[in-house]
């Protein structure tokens, strides 16, 4: 049986429980990369999103995402402005320059795993580069800063200062999250230290650290399909996500994977 923080209701994971999660996140972690692998130009969101369906199963595993609160794709795939939640579709083409994002999170037992990467297809302006390095090198910054008995507005504040070095912002309207048996659970996981936020890392906490950073405004719109979110400007976004569990010899990282860009000095 779980246990949990007495103060903050946060799930603590223990034994089984963790053994669960860990099967769920290489899971997850093996479907983003069989999937990544297809990102081409030419080929279409939609056969990108019914491909990860084919994996999930390979691999003895639904998607955590589809028919959740009526999102109609198995994975998010979106695209330059979109800074998350696109849904697949047969008429949206990937072409050189895209910036794809792939978000995948699979149920696998009944333990969730989650996690996303940014996918540069072709070559891309220098500046959009820096975007995905400052996004994914910010992601690791606030992993690094996960240890037992620190404080979880310490992790969410990193991301916020290391890309606004850069002169990039995090988006406010989503955040990252606890997991377990949901997808969504205590505590959530800004990008940035709201100042509210009073939860101290435990062992056995398990936490979905997920920046999603914009090159222009921090502000977003949902599109009329009430799911797909875009920058306000109009100017690209990167997201990058890993799930996370706090160990009392620091964090895991239950959803491995090789970084997309090289850590900044």
């Amino acid at each position: 049986m779980k246990r949990s923080n007495g103060q903050t209701g946060i799930a603590l994971r223990q034994g089984a429980e963790i053994d669960g999660l860990r099967e769920a996140g290489h899971t997850a972690a093996k479907v983003l990369r069989q999937t990544v692998a297809l990102v081409r130009s030419g080929i279409s969101t939609g056969e990108i999103d019914a491909a990860a369906a084919q994996f999930m199963a390979d691999a003895g595993c639904r998607s955590a995402f589809l028919n959740y609160k009526g999102y109609p794709g198995q994975i998010c795939i979106s695209l330059n402005e979109e800074v998350v939640h696109g849904i697949g579709r047969a008429r949206r083409i990937i072409q050189n320059g895209d910036i794809v994002k792939i978000d995948v999170g699979v149920v696998k037992n009944g333990w969730i795993g989650d996690n996303a990467t940014s996918v540069p297809v072709g070559a891309i302006p220098p500046e959009v580069h820096q975007l995905l390095r400052a996004t994914e090198e910010s992601l690791h910054t606030a992993i690094s800063l996960a240890q037992p008995g620190e404080m979880l507005r310490k992790v969410c504040g990193s991301v916020e200062a290391l890309v606004q070095r850069f002169g990039f912002t995090v988006v406010k309207q989503f955040v990252g999250h606890g997991l377990g048996r949901k997808l969504h659970e205590k505590p959530e996981v800004p990008n940035y230290d709201s100042g509210r936020i009073k939860t101290r890392l435990e062992p056995g906490m398990v936490i979905a650290i997920e920046p999603m950073v914009n090159m222009g405004t921090s502000e977003v719109d949902v599109l009329a399909d009430r799911w797909t979110a875009v920058t306000r400007d109009g100017k690209p976004s990167s997201h990058f996500e890993h799930t996370i569990l706090i160990t009392a010899d620091g964090p895991e990282i239950l959803t491995p994977r090789e970084r997309l860009t090289l850590p900044m000095a």
